[in-house]
């Protein structure tokens, strides 16, 4: 009998086994196959081991846009946001570490202070010039931190549809296993890559509504390159530790000197402006918030054009004003 139930056990682990690893080439083949359709359209370097693919556009002063988790630099172009800053500026947009065609080496705990100090070191190797900072969801915690650990670094700083403060979230809980070493590691080749496509729609109506997907997202997004095992690692990495980095930067708020815009959308169905949006430009000396009326997340895409106001107004503001009076305070696009 024992051996009979030894036998089956055997033959289930082997079916098992071979279940998974057909799977897992599967999802190889899936992730090669979205990168030979969307290969890399911008420039690579490598700092500290680190290769970073970025894209740049125009001349003129520089605005470095950081994404938020889930998408790439493309989301920026997709939005319009990075064709309509080029125009007037040195306009370059970073694949975060994990993400598109960056690399997200292990040993490294990529913290959004261990971003920055990437961005810090990619900044000196392009010669760029302190910039205007445009950032969106998580990217928003990155820009927080150069600004902080590296204000040398930076002339401005434009937040999206920010995560500053710690709060309970269910995503956290739901979409980080993938991040957790050996299991994780299995989950990405295995059973997360067609869960995650299955899930997608719907997460993507969320974040933008309650506004429509507009047809440039539906049909360009690159939703192949974020169903990889490498760059679900970055995304469930991320996710895990939103909360822990919003609480690694809350009490230092007050020490930001230069200009800071939050835009957020009041019907944000991702993160809550007022306790996020609304509660930094309390605390942010050198504040403009502009609260955006019936969109949701991806404000970016919503309303572009208030995006490259932004990005020229904090041009014009002169580098190192850290003196200067606070910036007006807006709500509903309306001076307070």
């Amino acid at each position: 009998m024992s051996r009979r139930r030894t036998s089956k056990w055997s033959r289930a682990s082997i079916a098992l086994a071979g279940s998974a690893a057909a799977m897992a080439a599967w999802n190889i083949y899936q992730a090669r196959k979205a990168e030979r359709r969307h290969p890399p359209t911008g420039r690579f370097l490598t700092i500290e081991g680190v290769r970073l693919h970025y894209l740049e556009r125009g001349e003129g002063p520089p605005a470095v846009l950081l994404h938020g988790n889930g998408v790439t630099s493309e989301d920026f172009e997709l939005s319009g946001v990075l064709g309509l800053a080029a125009q007037n500026h040195r306009a370059i947009a970073f694949d975060r570490p994990g993400f598109g065609y960056s690399g997200r080496p292990r040993g490294v705990i990529w913290t959004a202070a261990r971003q920055a100090r990437l961005l810090r070191e990619a900044f000196a190797a392009i010669a760029l010039e302190p910039a205007v900072v445009i950032a969106h969801s998580w990217g928003t915690l990155v820009a927080l931190a150069l600004a902080l650990d590296y204000p040398e670094t930076v002339r401005s700083v434009i937040l999206l549809s920010g995560y500053y403060y710690p709060t309970r979230r269910a995503d956290v809980v739901l979409f980080s296993p993938p991040a957790i070493p050996l299991i994780g590691d299995v989950m990405r080749y295995t059973v997360v890559p067609p869960l995650a496509a299955a899930m997608l729609p719907a997460m993507v109506e969320r974040s933008f509504a309650p506004l429509p997907v507009p047809d440039r997202f539906a049909k360009g997004f690159p939703a192949g390159l974020a169903m990889r095992p490498s760059q679900i690692r970055a995304e469930a990495e991320e996710t895990a530790m939103m909360i822990s980095a919003a609480a690694a930067l809350q009490d230092r708020y007050r020490e930001l000197h230069m200009p800071v815009t939050i835009m957020a959308g009041t019907q944000d169905r991702i993160v809550d402006h007022q306790r996020h949006a609304v509660r930094l430009s309390n605390e942010v000396r050198h504040s403009t918030l502009r609260l955006v009326p019936n969109a949701g997340h991806m404000i970016h895409y919503a309303v572009p054009g208030q995006v490259i106001e932004a990005i020229s107004g904090a041009t014009a503001v002169p580098s190192g004003a850290v003196d200067s009076p606070p910036l007006p305070h807006l709500v509903n696009n309306r001076a307070t």
